[in-house]
């Protein structure tokens, strides 16, 4: 019954985030949004951990140390700001990257999208900026990337989703990013 009922959600969660995709203008990228959800190292243990209102990489995460479902989801999805960290040339340290605009914006749909489902019948617009609010300074993110993020996040907060989606169209066609 936990693999039908983690089916249900995440195929909502994807096709919401299509949905959004396509209302700024990246309809193709988000038709491949969180295919690797269907690969066994993610479903099996989605379905294992499934609770229906958050993400069951973290009882994996609690159980393991480490969720190796979530290792393989960000390392296949462009999307999440996790992704985008390499070793710089002049220091050797890990450094967060700016992420390519496109792939901000599918992180915003994402996000969006993601408080939605998990909140079903509560959600309201003020939810997605308070979940990101909530870790902000802890993530290991680039600080523009974040910035653009939080950004439009306030937008949907204080003006809605269809002002946000103006505004990520708009800055998409210009790419000064």
């Amino acid at each position: 019954m936990k693999a039908l009922k983690h089916f249900r959600t995440i195929t909502a969660h994807r096709h919401l985030v299509i949905r959004h995709c396509k209302k700024v203008g990246i309809f193709w990228q988000g038709l491949r949004h969180d295919l690797s959800k269907y690969a066994p190292v993610e479903f099996i243990a989605g379905a294992k951990y499934y609770q229906g209102d958050k993400s069951p990489n973290e009882i994996e995460r609690q159980k393991y140390g480490y969720s190796a479902a979530w290792l393989h989801h960000k390392g296949r999805n462009r999307h999440h700001f996790e992704y985008w960290t390499d070793y710089s040339h002049e220091t050797r340290e890990l450094i967060p990257i700016k992420m390519p605009l496109k792939y901000v914006a599918e992180m915003f749909c994402d996000r969006l999208a993601a408080s939605k489902v998990y909140q079903g019948k509560n959600y309201n617009q003020h939810q997605p900026l308070q979940y990101f609010l909530r870790a902000k300074g802890k993530r290991f993110i680039n600080p523009e990337t974040s910035d653009l993020l939080e950004k439009w996040l306030r937008i949907v907060d204080e003006e809605g989703e269809e002002a946000a989606f103006r505004e990520i169209r708009k800055t998409l066609k210009t790419e000064n990013y």
